[in-house]
């Protein structure tokens, strides 16, 4: 059968993978319509599977191929390649869902244009994100000469960015997951262990846990490896006191709550307490910052005194926090809000951050230790559970 008879051989199935109620999806279209009509906006046009699964619940681990939501002010249109006509069906409670054969690309542009069309005026895009893509904008400027696509990546971020009760829930259940998976890694370090050992061990135990695929695998690095940020595991051995870096998030419908450890594969040595001190000061100082009605610079400045002694010997990434939600491969970071400096968003309840506070002494070793925390009325609340130690195997 061709996908159109497949989409109506799935009604029995619309909607029951849908992990959010209708009460909440509407929430958030309304704030987003809301925004939209401040910004003078006729519709928006999203690409990111991640904004795509926080207005509609549209799930799939296929997040490579052109899919595109185009909202307006009674409309939602859902446009989905051939191979995802059963995840559009399932995943959501849309009923104008658009098919496009995975093969041809050239059949995307006309059916986006009949969907925008009424739309005349302004049309919101976010041009920053990968999935929109130079060939969808450019067509759809030709063939809609008396439309302005605006700018407009800051628009969903900023309802994003304060979670509801539901989305806290969903984080508390990754926080949970993430810690019986780092648990798991933490007691396979050892002396002669391979780093490719630890990370299937994790991998193992959050997905026994529940997880489902994650936005980004577990990341196991050790001895100068370490040192290099964003390396991961590969097969190399863990020698007689290397550190070994730890960094999981588990995926709990699709929402990430990340967590980084540092264990020593026998004693630390002094300068590598020094530098998991000076992790724990900077959190400390963080957690000391982030309240409602201060601003994110505010924290990050805070953060900066604690990291002070050691910034000329140490690499760090400039970044004391990011906020995490719902996301899909390559990366589980929201982007909606940076703890950096200058950045000038105050921090509200319901924020949702991780810190990611390693330290890396380039060419020997990385130190690293994190927490994912909710902001609350009364300040930063931890979601995941850091014993804050470094600790050795012997």
């Amino acid at each position: 059968m061709d996908f159109e008879s497949y989409r109506e051989r799935l009604t029995g199935l619309a909607g029951s993978e849908c992990v959010f109620s209708e009460d909440e999806l509407q929430r958030r279209r309304q704030m987003t319509r809301q925004r939209m009509n401040e910004a003078g906006l006729t519709a928006l046009l999203l690409t990111s599977p991640a904004d795509i699964y926080y207005l509609t619940g549209y799930s799939t681990f296929e997040v490579s191929v052109h899919t595109a939501l185009m909202l307006t002010e009674d409309r939602l249109t859902l446009q989905v390649p051939s191979i995802e006509t059963g995840p559009a069906v399932a995943c959501t409670r849309i009923d104008d869902i658009r098919s496009y054969r995975w093969e041809n690309i050239d059949e995307v542009l006309d059916p986006l244009m009949d969907a925008l069309t009424g739309c005349h005026g302004r049309i919101g895009i976010d041009p920053w994100q990968g999935g929109m893509r130079h060939g969808l904008v450019q067509g759809l400027k030709e063939r809609m000469a008396g439309c302005e696509f605006l700018n407009a990546g800051d628009l969903l971020p900023g309802v994003k960015i304060v979670k509801s009760a539901e989305e806290l829930d969903c984080l508390a259940e990754s926080a949970r997951l993430t810690g019986v998976g780092i648990e798991a890694a933490a007691d396979a370090v050892g002396s002669g262990v391979l780093d490719s050992e630890v990370a299937a061990e994790g991998a193992r135990a959050l997905h026994a846990a529940g997880s489902e695929f994650m936005s980004m695998q577990p990341i196991v690095t050790s001895g100068p490896r370490s040192s290099v940020i964003h390396l991961n595991h590969k097969r190399c051995r863990i020698n007689e006191g290397d550190p070994v870096f730890l960094e999981f998030g588990a995926a709990w419908q699709r929402y990430t709550a990340p967590m980084m450890r540092t264990l020593v594969a026998g004693q630390p040595s002094s300068q590598m307490i020094h530098v998991f001190d000076t992790c724990r000061r900077i959190y400390d100082a963080l957690i000391g910052a982030i309240r409602p009605g201060e601003s994110f610079d505010s924290a990050a400045q805070a953060a900066e005194k604690a990291l002070a002694p050691l910034q000329e010997h140490a690499f760090f990434s400039g970044v004391f926090g990011y906020t995490v939600g719902a996301q899909f491969p390559p990366s589980w970071v929201e982007g909606s809000g940076f703890i950096a400096r200058g950045h000038g968003k105050v921090f509200e309840p319901g924020m949702v951050f991780h810190l990611p506070l390693c330290l890396r002494i380039p060419g020997q070793w990385g130190i690293g230790c994190s927490d994912t925390v909710c902001v609350t009325e009364d300040g930063a609340l931890p979601l995941t559970d850091n014993p804050w130690a470094l600790a050795s195997t012997q």
